[in-house]
């Protein structure tokens, strides 16, 4: 759905992945067609060269300008979209909501929740990618950092009803949220864990003691699991004091103070195959056990079914900025819009979505540190009888204490294999 920038007809000798599209899933926004970067592969960069200059491309040539200047020049109060009224600012969503009496059901709250309204892919130059400490590419560089700040201008906040997820069998009858089923059906699953790990912010702990016990959450809560892989994971504490530095090297991802406010997925199509192979047979980026499968045996294993899982665990009771988490169905048709992470290595895939007002939310309220939030972020199964993945953001509770300590969590990342 967009325009190929480079040569359609490349030859690498890197592992692209199969193009692999949900039954009833339309075609994503994306470039080259939906194709891997890995396809475009220049003396082994894994297709970051070509990724590189395509998001150049876009910086300079002002692709996302004309979206940046409609927002700006629309009227004030509610921007009409094709989706319905957006907001350029959280207030004037809250406002709107409390206006038009917007209700939630029992458990439930009314939100802003935050999209974007760009219907182009866009780039993403990772901070470890050499370009930025390049004296030679200073005016690349600069294209570059306005436009990943301008694509916040291409965000509007649209009303939302979270439901609670705990009460997902009223909704869905005969549906626990308890349950393999509820993953398999709506992308969003809860678990129950009593943890041994004391301090969630020793990087070194979380990977000895929490690792092992999600794997085995994991192991028990799918049946006809045979393996799971947690391979990383983020600390987000906004009022975190210590030392917040990521330490790749040390398997230490530092501590966030912020919170990915901005509905969106980390896999897609591609990105949940490769980033699975290189696990496996790179043991690329890997904070948990080391794997270490040759391609045959990395192909065997993926030849059947495997998922990719996040789990997200609070140090205390969530009291402000739930972990809020979207409903399969309810997007099931609807395309999603790919962002390219480009590092010196590797091009990631993760997705964006743009607003339906039916999209089916959920939050936990009060969400307390035995409970695991799981959403799917990827699953090999295209056949449409499953759930592929979930999308998800974080929310700001207009009803909780104006003190109320922002959330102090933990999210792991794994993979499942059957």
């Amino acid at each position: 759905m967009s325009e190929v920038n480079v040569d359609p007809t490349p030859s690498t000798s890197a592992w692209v992945p199969p193009l692999e599209r949900t039954a009833g899933q339309p075609e994503p926004i994306a470039a080259n067609g939906g194709l891997s970067y890995a396809a475009f592969e220049r003396d082994g960069d894994a297709g970051t060269t070509a990724a590189t200059e395509d998001a150049i491309r876009r910086a300079t040539k002002g692709n996302g300008q004309a979206v940046i200047d409609w927002l700006e020049n629309a009227p004030a109060g509610p921007v009409e979209t094709k989706w319905g009224p957006g907001f350029r600012r959280f207030a004037e969503c809250l406002e709107y909501i409390e206006a038009q009496g917007i209700e939630a059901p029992e458990g439930g709250i009314v939100v802003p929740l935050r999209y974007s309204v760009d219907e182009q892919p866009t780039y993403s130059i990772v901070p470890s990618n050499a370009l930025w400490r390049d004296p030679d590419r200073e005016d690349d560089a600069a294209a570059l950092r306005k436009d990943e700040r301008d694509n916040v201008r291409r965000c509007l906040y649209f009303p939302h009803v979270l439901r609670d997820a705990r009460r997902i069998e009223e909704y869905h009858p005969g549906l626990s949220p308890y349950t393999a089923e509820s993953m398999d059906r709506l992308g969003v699953s809860l678990a129950h864990l009593e943890s041994k790990c004391t301090n969630f912010y020793d990087a070194a702990e979380v990977e000895r003691v929490y690792y092992p016990e999600i794997e085995q959450l994991l192991l028990d809560f799918f049946p006809g699991a045979t393996d799971a892989l947690v391979y990383n994971h983020d600390v987000f504490d906004k009022h975190y004091a210590g030392d917040r530095t990521e330490d790749q090297a040390a398997k230490n991802p530092g501590v966030n103070a912020n919170y990915a406010n901005l509905v969106h997925n980390d896999l897609n199509d591609n990105s949940g195959r490769v980033r699975c192979r290189e696990l496996l047979t790179q043991n690329l980026r890997n904070f948990g056990r080391e794997v270490h499968y040759s391609e045959a045996e990395a192909d065997a294993k993926m030849s059947r079914r495997f998922m990719s899982i996040n789990l997200a665990k609070p140090m205390e009771t969530v009291r402000q900025n739930p972990f809020v988490l979207c409903a399969w169905p309810s997007f099931a048709d609807q395309p999603y819009i790919n962002n390219y992470r480009v590092y010196d290595d590797r091009v990631g895939e993760t997705t964006q979505f743009t607003y339906r007002p039916d999209h089916e939310w959920y939050w936990l309220p009060n969400q307390t540190p035995t409970e695991v939030s799981m959403l799917k972020c990827y699953d090999s199964v295209t056949d449409g009888s499953v759930s592929r993945w979930s999308f998800h953001t974080s929310a700001i509770d207009p009803t909780a204490p104006e003190d109320a300590p922002c959330r102090r969590n933990l999210v792991v990342r794994s993979y499942v294999f059957f």
